[in-house]
């Protein structure tokens, strides 16, 4: 099981290595943009030989035409871009120009790339020896699994900016959402051919590129989905567009990067699917210039906390029979400050709230918190009803930091219980999941945190008897009462030897 995960750090690891190879060698702040745009243009070539071997094999003559590479949604790449020119210039003076000429090469072939990838490879400041030292690293690296299910970029840095975090000391965007989560978002809504995803803060992407996949998956082929996003970081922003390139995806990412409250490049956008992972409890958002919003149908969201910002703003750009699936910080399910519980209580009054997943944590690489994935649908199947689905035990560990879903025992339980929901036939388990009326929810003080309405799993019988059980436990208690006293007065022997009375 864990050599099929999506959370193992083993390629993430040598690109890190990668990255510590020009630690005190170039300004912090460019070791991403170096880092990333060398995985971009070794992950497209290796992608690329791949096909090329295959169509040579093929001898039918088609190893030069683009089209024979766009087909099988692969990145056809220009000659002087491949990673073999690239490795074979890198102890040379001229690799950073090598680099250089290589992006310049790609945002020729692609115009939606202009002014996307980075370029500074041939800047003085960056020292050549040490960058033909990584680039060494990268062509030794095995890139063979070149799937496109596997968001490679995304994922990777947000390792790195998490381990960069970790050395210098500041805070990593969240930017990235683990597989395991976007495949969950994706299996719950099943997006389908020729519909609308959006995402409002995108990171890199990576919830496209499951919904593009999970299309796949389902008609035999890839589909088409117009997909729209927004991203504020200009870094992040550009890698999305990169991540977007390698899959042959079409998106609309706005000409620029951009605040999506202050400045929605998707106004009339209303859409089928809205997936996000926004900040968690982003404060200082901007509540003061936007108190008269459209947006707010069912209050002003507080100053101190976006949470209830975004779900207004996703609901607004809801199609009539649209669905949204985000991730949000525990916090959000029940809060009641600064009308945080009023908003809730109005969204679940208008019957929008469908379901509520209480996640484990350690699923992401730099958020230990615990968060819950909402999906709120118009037009649900089960009128006045909601299902609260406890997963906090689901899924298991890749190594003692990270925690991963198994696509078909976690992430598919998941989905067929709302399946079975949404079609009526859902019963109760213990534990794990629930329907709740709006009625219970009411009673709730209108709280949805999935354990008021699951209740505890029921633990099966171990066939001893009550008297039995009680008279075991109780001396067993009894010699761990022994036992600490006996700690309590070593204690106090051993600091009265050194001069200490207790």
């Amino acid at each position: 099981m864990a050599e099929k995960n999506t959370a193992n750090i083993g390629f993430e690891k040598q690109i890190w290595d990668a990255a510590c190879v020009l630690w005190g060698h170039i300004p912090a702040a460019d070791y991403r943009k170096v880092i990333v745009g060398l995985i971009f243009l070794r992950y497209i070539s290796s992608a690329f030989e791949k096909r090329y071997q295959e169509l040579v094999a093929e001898g039918d003559g088609f190893e030069d035409d683009p089209d024979a590479y766009e087909e099988e949604n692969i990145f056809f790449v220009p000659e002087n871009a491949r990673w073999s020119k690239i490795a074979s210039a890198a102890h040379t003076p001229e690799i950073g120009t090598v680099i250089d000429d290589a992006m310049r090469a790609i945002e020729a072939d692609n115009k939606k790339l202009k002014n996307v990838l980075p370029k500074n490879y041939a800047s003085p400041d960056l020292d050549k020896r040490v960058l033909g030292d990584v680039v060494d690293l990268f062509t030794n690296m095995d890139m063979g699994d070149t799937e496109e299910s596997k968001d490679l970029l995304g994922r990777t840095y947000e390792y790195c900016i998490a381990q960069f975090a970790a050395y210098e000391g500041v805070k990593g965007g969240e930017f990235y959402t683990p597989a395991s989560v976007v495949k969950t978002i994706v299996a719950v809504l099943k997006p389908f051919s020729n519909c609308r995803v959006y995402d409002p803060c995108c990171g890199s992407g990576g919830m496209f590129v499951q919904s593009a996949k999970f299309i796949q998956a389902h008609t035999g082929k890839r589909g088409t989905i117009a997909v729209y996003g927004q991203e504020s970081n200009a870094d992040t922003w550009k890698m999305a567009k990169m991540n977007m390139a390698i899959r042959g995806i079409d998106a609309d990412f706005g000409p620029y990067q951009a605040d999506t409250f202050f400045n929605d490049l998707h106004p009339t956008l209303k859409a089928d699917f809205i997936m996000a992972n926004p900040p968690f409890n982003l404060s200082n958002w901007g509540q003061e210039k936007l108190k008269e919003d459209k947006r707010w149908k069912y209050g002003i969201p507080p100053a101190g906390n976006a949470n209830y910002a975004w779900i207004q703003h996703m609901i607004h750009h809801l199609a009539p029979n649209g669905k949204i699936g985000l991730v949000l910080a525990n916090g959000a399910l029940s809060t009641q400050s600064s009308g945080e519980g009023e908003i809730r209580k109005k969204i679940i009054e208008d019957d929008l709230v469908e379901g509520i997943i209480a996640m484990p944590t350690q699923l992401f690489y730099s958020v230990t918190i615990p968060v819950t994935l909402w999906f709120i649908t118009k037009n649900k199947k089960q009128k006045g009803k909601t299902l609260f689905v406890d997963a906090r035990k689901m899924g298991f560990m890749v190594d003692r930091k990270h925690r991963d879903f198994d696509d078909e025992k976690d992430i598919q339980k998941i989905a067929d219980t709302f399946s079975s929901f949404q079609d009526g036939t859902l019963e109760d388990v213990k534990g794990f999941c629930a329907a709740a009326s709006l009625q219970d929810i009411a009673k709730q003080d209108y709280i949805l945190t999935p354990g008021r309405y699951v209740g505890i799993e029921e633990k099966e019988d171990d066939g001893e008897p009550f008297e039995e059980k009680m008279t075991r436990l109780t001396s067993e208690l009894s010699g761990m009462f022994a036992r600490s006293h006996e700690l309590e007065d070593e204690i106090r022997r051993k600091l009265g030897a050194i001069g200490y009375e207790v």
